[in-house]
This record gives structure tokens, C-alpha cells and sequence, in this order.
């Protein structure tokens, strides 16, 4: 609803402004607008109006229209966002809903009933920011402003407060003022440069991750940041993630690619020689640097970057060793990541998605053994179907930081390849 009031607010103030979506997120929501760029003067100014709307008690009724209805009376106000999505509902009935007489937009609702049942007071816009339309580089430049709204405003005043302790906690500030670690615009965006400081945090730290694997039967490897294009081919990946690869170099009359992940080198290493089944389990572990393309709108510090080096393991077993080993992955995931203070966690089991490779019935027992290794280990989890790679299911665990923030962190993954005996 506050969603529904601040593009009303807009629009009154800025009446050539196109709308186009505002959903609810975690802790607010945002508008995208198609319009001039605003200014933190401009969102006072939006405020204050919306705490006009918010004090008028205006009433909010929803409307069933046929879909002819709804693109008359899109095309009555050019409006022509509201149009691209209008024509992505698949219903011949359309919801509208109006505030007051004045303003309407498209809307699944449910709302409150009149505008009167929103606290003003608990109610803030906090910044505004560039977007492109249905996250599309190639596509309009958008203005989308960000607010939250709460019952009352002792709430508001808590969540502002716990903004304030994130904004003091930043990794990207503390790397700044604690003079760890940089990212140098002028050797590109997303590539890290880590400064003496942190290069002796980053050793301590790899030189226990490289201890703890050896300890629970890993050898370690070290493999190249570069291969022939061919094999990225071989892995599926040119297939499945080409969109996050960077381009090919050629060199002497052949492709090469930067590596994206470490898997396909960790299979040549256990190929390269024939193995018995008393050598299963066969552990190997990396600390590998990868590269991805990611677009420069949604680099952010050490979350999202193009170049970053992974803990990555492969353990290469027999069917009926699958089970322990999962178990054995969790074990060691839960001691590296309490040595570290976290002790919270939200687990999600992801299955098949769409696009994948493998028969049914291997994607159901790599699905099945995943699951009977967290009921063994005993944790809560909940199923993400759908959100397994094109390769395999897999276990997502969220770590919970000092604020309550939750952040994707480990993953475990499972493939099965049959064997003619």
C-alpha cells in the first residue's frame, strides 16, 4: 500500500513520470519510475506529499475489470509500463486498485482500507538509485526510490538504528579504514587488490582451511586459471553458464577460457589414472581463483565480483559411500564455519531444475542422498525446488551474521555418473 501512496506522490509532484513496478521487499519496498533523476530534496518533497495522501484518509477500492477495459484505460493515461505488464497477466479478469478518485494501478492487492490506516510517522524514504527496466542493461534507465514502512514508530526508529549498525559494520568501509583490502577502477571493477594487512588475514585464514582439509583426509591441488575452450564444452558449462564466462583468447590458433569453477580441473586430475575401488574415497581440495563476468551494475565489494578464490573440494566415491561422505562434507562445513562464530543457519535442499542434464532416476538418488545425510546430521531444512544446478542437487546453507542478516556461504553438491562394469 505505502508502495501505491509514494507513486501517487510522485506523480502528483512529477506529473510526466511513467510508473512501472513496486513490490514489497525485506523491510520495505521500492517504485522504479521512468522520469528525471531525483535528489535527496526530491524525496522530502515526496514524503511530505505522501504524508498529505496518508492524512486525506483517502479510501482504497478494488476494481475487477475485462482485460479491453484495462488497455483503454492504460492507453487513456499513457502509460506504457503498465501495458508490458498488463499484457504479461495471463487472466481475462484484471484487478485494479484506486486511492480515492485520483489514482489507480494495476494490482493483485490485498490493501488496507482506506490510506488512513498507514502511521506516517513509521513511514520513510530512504535513497533512490538506478535501474534498468526488467533488469536489462539494453533497456530504460529508471529511478527507483526505496522506502520502509512499520506500525508504529518505535519500530522504525529500530530498524534505522540497525541500518546505521550494518552501515558501521560495511565490510567495504572496514576494508577501507582497516586498510585490508581495495578494488582499483583502474585495473577494472570487481577485481581485488588485497594490501599487506589483509594478505596476512587472508594467510591465516587459508593456511587453517588448508590444515582442517588435511586433517579430514584432503589432498590438496593447485590447477591453472586457464584451459582450452574445449573443455568448458566437455563440462556442460558453455551449455548452462556461457552468460557468466568471460570471452574466449585465442592463442597459437587455439580458444583457451578463463576458468568460471574448479570442477572440470579436478576431473582430469582423477582421470589421468585408472583406480581401483579400494582407492575410494579419493578427497581433493583447492583453493582455486575463478573469474566470472558479472554486469558492473551488480558488483558490490567483496560480495559480487569478477575475479574471487574458492574453497572448492571433489570427493570422488563409490555409490554406497555417497551417504557418509555427504555426512563427512557437513561435519567438516559446520567445524570451519564455528571456528569462525556461526552458529546459525538456514539449510535448503535444491532439486532439478528445468534445464539440466542426467537421467530421472540419477538426479533421484543423488537427491535422495543429500536428503538422508541432513536427516542423519539432524538439521531443519527446506526444500528449494527447482534451485539445484544443471549437473546435480545440492545442499545451500545460509550463515546468519552478527545484525541477523542471513548470506549464502557453503554448498554441497551432488553428481552421479554411471560406470559399465
Amino acid at each position: 500500500m505505502c508502495a501505491h501512496v509514494m507513486a501517487m506522490a510522485v506523480q502528483k509532484l512529477f506529473p510526466d513520470a511513467k510508473v512501472t513496478i513496486g513490490p514489497w521487499i525485506d523491510n520495505g519496498f521500492y517504485y522504479d519510475f521512468d522520469m528525471e533523476p531525483l535528489t535527496d530534496r526530491d524525496l522530502m518533497r515526496i514524503k511530505k506529499e505522501m504524508d498529505r495522501i496518508i492524512s486525506r484518509n483517502l479510501p482504497l477500492k478494488c476494481e475487477e475489470v475485462s482485460r479491453v477495459e484495462a488497455v483503454e484505460r492504460i492507453k487513456a493515461i499513457n502509460e506504457p509500463y503498465k501495458m508490458e505488464l498488463l499484457d504479461a497477466i495471463k487472466e481475462d479478469t484484471i484487478t485494479i486498485y484506486h486511492i480515492g478518485n485520483e489514482w489507480w494501478d494495476l494490482c493483485a492487492g490485498p490493501h488496507v482500507d482506506s490510506t488512513g490506516n498507514i502511521n506516517k510517522k513509521a513511514v520513510e524514504l530512504e535513497s533512490v538509485a538506478g535501474a534498468y527496466w526488467r533488469g536489462d542493461e539494453n533497456k530504460q534507465m529508471l529511478q527507483r526510490i526505496y522506502g520502509t514502512a512499520w506500525e508504529t514508530e518505535e519500530q522504525l526508529k529500530a530498524y534505522l538504528h540497525f541500518k546505521e549498525e550494518a552501515k558501521r559494520r560495511d565490510h567495504r568501509r572496514l576494508g577501507q579504514d582497516l586498510d585490508l583490502f581495495s578494488i582499483q577502477e583502474d585495473a577494472g571493477g570487481g577485481l581485488v587488490f588485497w594490501h599487506p594487512k589483509g594478505a596476512i588475514v587472508r594467510h591465516i585464514i587459508e593456511d587453517s582451511w588448508k590444515k582442517m582439509h588435511m586433517q579430514h583426509g584432503y589432498d590438496l591441488l593447485y590447477t591453472p586459471h586457464v584451459a582450452k575452450a574445449d573443455l568448458w564444452k566437455i563440462s556442460g558449462h558453455l551449455d548452462f553458464y556461457k552468460e557468466n564466462m568471460y570471452d574466449q583468447i585465442k592463442i597459437e590458433d587455439e580458444l583457451y577460457q578463463l576458468r568460471p569453477m574448479n570442477c572440470p580441473y579436478h576431473i582430469l586430475v582423477y582421470k589421468r589414472k585408472r583406480h581401483s575401488y579400494r582407492d575410494f574415497p579419493i578427497r581433493v581440495a583447492e583453493l582455486g581463483t575463478v573469474y566470472r563476468y558479472e554486469l558492473s551494475g551488480s558488483l558490490h565489494g567483496l560480495f559480487r565480483v569478477r575475479g574471487f578464490t574458492q574453497d572448492d573440494a571433489h570427493i570422488f566415491c563409490l555409490e554406497d559411500q555417497i551417504k557418509e561422505e555427504i555426512r563427512g562434507v557437513l561435519d567438516l562445513t559446520e567445524e570451519i564455519l564455528l571456528k569462525f562464530g556461526f552458529n546459525k543457519y538456514e539449510v535448503n535442499l535444491s532439486t532439478r531444475p528445468d534445464k539440466a542434464v542426467g537421467s530421472d532416476d540419477i538426479w533421484q538418488k543423488a537427491t535422495d542422498a543429500l536428503r538422508d545425510a541432513l536427516d542423519d546430521k539432524g538439521w531443519d531444512y527446506q526444500i528449494d525446488e527447482g534451485g539445484g544446478a544443471f549437473y546435480g542437487p545440492k545442499i545451500d546453507l545460509k550463515i546468519e551474521d552478527a545484525l541477523g542478516r542471513k548470506w549464502q556461504c557453503s554448498t554441497v553438491q551432488a553428481s552421479i555418473t554411471a560406470q559399465n562394469s
